[in-house]
């Protein structure tokens, strides 16, 4: 299986960062791997926030438990803030995805092309 091809696949199967991580890239793909374990954290955080909000004014509202209920009280806890707050932490996470997935598969593409000797990486001082 090709650099490229192998990179892409961890990066977006596995996790983003982790095909650079792979290929040598180590300040990229740590710096990828942050970003999007920060940006889980967030919507995880954010997440946690709603169900509590929604338990609460089940207790409030009487207890009763069942999925009309919730989903009432979910569309009324929901404000504009929190969904585009929480729209822009997904779009910026499927961001990450995405550029993990294309860079990791082009740095795999030019470690292939390079091992055939048809392309030299800059930076790359292994024939000097």
């Amino acid at each position: 299986m090709s650099n490229s091809l192998k990179a892409g696949l961890l990066s977006g199967l596995v996790f983003p960062g982790l095909g650079q991580i792979i290929l040598k890239h180590y300040k990229r793909g740590i710096v990828l791997v942050v970003v999007t374990l920060v940006l889980m954290v967030l919507f995880m955080i954010y997440a946690v926030n709603q169900a509590l909000q929604i338990l609460d004014r089940i207790v409030v509202e009487g207890g009763a438990i069942d999925i009309g209920t919730v989903s009432d009280i979910a569309v009324r806890t929901d404000t504009t803030s929190g969904s585009m707050m929480i729209n822009f932490i997904l779009m910026l996470l499927l961001g990450c995805w995405l550029f993990g997935i294309v860079d990791a598969y082009l740095i795999g593409k030019n470690t292939d092309l390079a091992v055939h000797g048809r392309f030299k990486i800059p930076g790359d001082r292994r024939d000097d």
